[in-house]
């Protein structure tokens, strides 16, 4: 399994389609391809991620109540 970050700020208001078409048109890269894609908002404690497990894809939100990601 392959782990993606996209660095820079990603519109975190993006659900599965828009961050989906983002990973195809922006990067290149086949989002249903086995794996994981993490994307950063403009907030350094907030992160979402996305995957495809092979029925639908998967988006995890998490937010960090204490501390940022640096």
């Amino acid at each position: 399994m392959k782990i993606y970050l996209v660095c820079g700020k990603t519109d975190l208001r993006k659900g599965i389609d828009g961050l989906a078409a983002l990973v195809t048109d922006m990067f290149g890269l086949d989002a249903y391809n086995n794996a994981i894609f993490l994307f950063c908002g403009s907030r350094s404690d907030r992160f979402k991620a996305l995957y495809w497990d092979k029925t639908g894809f998967v988006l995890y939100y998490k937010r960090i109540e204490n501390g940022r990601f640096q």
